[in-house]
This record gives C-alpha cells, sequence and structure tokens, in this order.
C-alpha cells in the first residue's frame, strides 16, 4: 500500500499552526526553511507539491499582541489579515534560497461553490505546477463569514486534493497520527497504521484540536474521507519527526495512511462531492431512490415529491429520500418554481406544464452523483 504513495507524481501537503508557529508566539521561521527544503527536494524528484499551510491567524494573534485566538469574526478575519502578510513573507524567502517561486493562493466557500470560480481556480494551480511554482494556499479568512467559511485546512486540503487530481494528501500535524484511542489519555492506544478512508469506526478514535488551531482528528478523518472521492490516499504523520517528507517518499511506514477504496471520478462530479452550500432540496419517493442507486439513470420529475429551498437553473441541490437522508446531489436543469410545477409527472407533460420544452430530466446522470 505504501508503494502506491511512492508513485504518486502531485501531493496536496498541509502544515498545521502547531509547525510553523513558535508556541503562538508568531511563526517559527527556521521550521518554515525547513518545510521549504523539504518540499523543494520533492520537486527535484518531479513531484509537484502544494501547500496548505496554516498559522496566518495564529501570527495575527501573535503579532497585535491578542492572549489568545478571538472567537469574534471581525476580530479572526483582522488577525488573518496581519498574519497573512508574515506567513507569505516568511515562505516567499524561504523558496527563493532555492531559486523557487512561490505563489499565495487564498480561497473561500465561494471560490469552491461556484462552478466558473472553481474551474478557475482548478486552471490557475495546475498552471504553476506546472511552471515549477509552489501555490500557498489558505483560506480566505478575511472575508469569509463564520456561515460560509470552510472551517479549517484540513478540508481546505482535501477541497485542493479534488482541484488537482492529486494522488497524495498529507496531513502533518503533532501527532503520530490516528490511534485507536486518544493516546493523551489512555496510555494503552495504538497507532492505527492503515486503514480504508471510508471505515465508520475511525470517528470514534478521534480527538480534539488545540488552542492554536481549529482542526483536531475528527476534521482529518472527514477530509481523507472527501479526498478519498477524487482517488486521492491521506497520510497524517507528525510533522515534527525528522526529514518527514523524504523518509515518507522512500516508504517508510509513518504515521497512519488512510487510502481510498474508489476510482477517481469526474472532475464535474469531483466538484459536486466537494460543495458545502447547497441551493436546496428536492425529496424524492422510493421508486426514484431507487432507480438512483440501482440503476444511475438520471432523476425524472415523476419522482419528485416535494422541493424545498430558492434555486435556478444550473445550481448544486440535494436530493433526499423521504426519511430526509441525502441519497445524491446534482446541478437541476429546472428552477424551484419549475420543478414545482412539473413534479410527480410525467415528462413528457414538461411541454404543457411549463409552456415550453425544456430537458427530459430534472437532474441528468452526468451531473449528478451519488453518496457514498
Amino acid at each position: 500500500m505504501r508503494d502506491k504513495i511512492k508513485q504518486g507524481k502531485r501531493w496536496v501537503v498541509k502544515v498545521g499552526s502547531s509547525l510553523v508557529t513558535n508556541n503562538g508566539r508568531g511563526l517559527d521561521r527556521e521550521a518554515i526553511e525547513d518545510w521549504a527544503e523539504q518540499l523543494v527536494a520533492m520537486q527535484k524528484l518531479g513531484i509537484q507539491v502544494v501547500l496548505v499551510s496554516s498559522g496566518a491567524v495564529a501570527e495575527g494573534v501573535a503579532r497585535l499582541e491578542l492572549k489568545s485566538r478571538p472567537k469574534q469574526v471581525q476580530l479572526q478575519q483582522a488577525a488573518a489579515a496581519v498574519g497573512q502578510m508574515g506567513l507569505i513573507q516568511a515562505y516567499e524567502s524561504s523558496f527563493m534560497r532555492h531559486g523557487v517561486h512561490a505563489a499565495q493562493i487564498l480561497l473561500s466557500h465561494d471560490d469552491l461553490s461556484d462552478r466558473t470560480r472553481y474551474l478557475n481556480a482548478r486552471s490557475t494551480l495546475t498552471t504553476l505546477l506546472e511552471m515549477g511554482v509552489v501555490p500557498v494556499v489558505n483560506e480566505n479568512d478575511t472575508v469569509a463569514t463564520a456561515e460560509l467559511c470552510l472551517g479549517d485546512n484540513d478540508t481546505l486540503a482535501a477541497l485542493v486534493a479534488n482541484l488537482i487530481n492529486a494522488d497524495v494528501m498529507l496531513i502533518l500535524t503533532d501527532q503520530n497520527g490516528l490511534f485507536n484511542a486518544d493516546p493523551r489519555n489512555n496510555p494503552q492506544a495504538e497507532l492505527v497504521g492503515s486503514a480504508s478512508a471510508i471505515d465508520n469506526s475511525l470517528s470514534m478514535m478521534a480527538g480534539k484540536g488545540t488552542s492554536l488551531g481549529r482542526g483536531g482528528m475528527m476534521t482529518k478523518i472527514s477530509a481523507a474521507r472527501l479526498a478519498s472521492r477524487s482517488g486521492t490516499d491521506t497520510l497524517i504523520a507528525n510533522g515534527r519527526e525528522q526529514k518527514i517528507l523524504s523518509r515518507l517518499l522512500e516508504g517508510e511506514e509513518i504515521g497512519t495512511l488512510l487510502y481510498t477504496d474508489s476510482e477517481p471520478v469526474t472532475a464535474k462530479k469531483q466538484w459536486l462531492a466537494s460543495q458545502r452550500s447547497l441551493k436546496g432540496s428536492l425529496v424524492l419517493d422510493a421508486g426514484a431512490v431507487r432507480v438512483l442507486q440501482e440503476s444511475g439513470r438520471s432523476l425524472l420529475a415523476v419522482g419528485v415529491m416535494s422541493v424545498k429551498g430558492k434555486f435556478t437553473r444550473g445550481e448544486v441541490v440535494s436530493c433526499v429520500d423521504e426519511q430526509g437522508s441525502e441519497v445524491a446531489r446534482g446541478l437541476v436543469n429546472y428552477g424551484s418554481d419549475e420543478i414545482e410545477k412539473i413534479r410527480g409527472r410525467s415528462s413528457e407533460n414538461i411541454d404543457q406544464l411549463l409552456g415550453y420544452a425544456g430537458e427530459a430530466e430534472i437532474v441528468h446522470r452526468d451531473n449528478l452523483i451519488l453518496n457514498d
């Protein structure tokens, strides 16, 4: 299984706050220089690397001399704005020592939920990688609101992995990996060497994060599950281990490998799977649910029982069963008002009901992805 990791040619490497800050007293410049050196070494092996780095808010907290990470959104945004300056300066100077350019990429929820902006972000990242540039990605905390923020850089790393079709996502933290119990409370806890990313039992092993960062082991498991949808394997390892990147590339069994059980899906379906803000939902009858799950066919109006929310043509909605459980999600060919008029009816009647001839499907199978 680790041999597959060694063969990966496109990596997303996420470095947590605890690994780039000096115990909350600003950035650890030596650590950042070491990360840059290791990433450049990966490049020389022909591996394309995107770095997702935490630390902006923590650096801002230190620069503004705040006692702790603020809870108010406005103060978090202010700290991120101040800290982002120091973070990107540190990476830029460190990479330039090796003759490598870095590029700052700030992404927000809207960038990854809008189809056009999603494609633009993917094109930019892909172009930078082909030019030998190391993109340094962070969430655009200065404009994200509490309702729309991605929540943590583990999730962001997974979404970036989806964006660029990464082979490997490496989440570096201050822990040795995933344990079958919390090692801080249970000295008998054992490291999980490898497991399927969609293994439901993993969630019971997760703990909480630190005061500097938002992510805990639960977010890392969720991120691995999200990344696995596009065929990306996830490694969770201790970033304090010496030369961790080269050792992993040599096949050393460090940390926890959460491998994917599925083949990569198409780019459009990767995007659908990554959507975290849906515009509404369609409640389907049992027959429609069965057709979607067993036959892989399109969703027709006859199978829609009710419509929830307001949305327009081309937006992403959730398809749920009568109990409210999500079955699938997809891009609708009609707005919510139009679907309300044609739900439960045969596709042959759409022309008569709406006054014009539209698509026969509410959601075409090519624009629909089933839940795992």
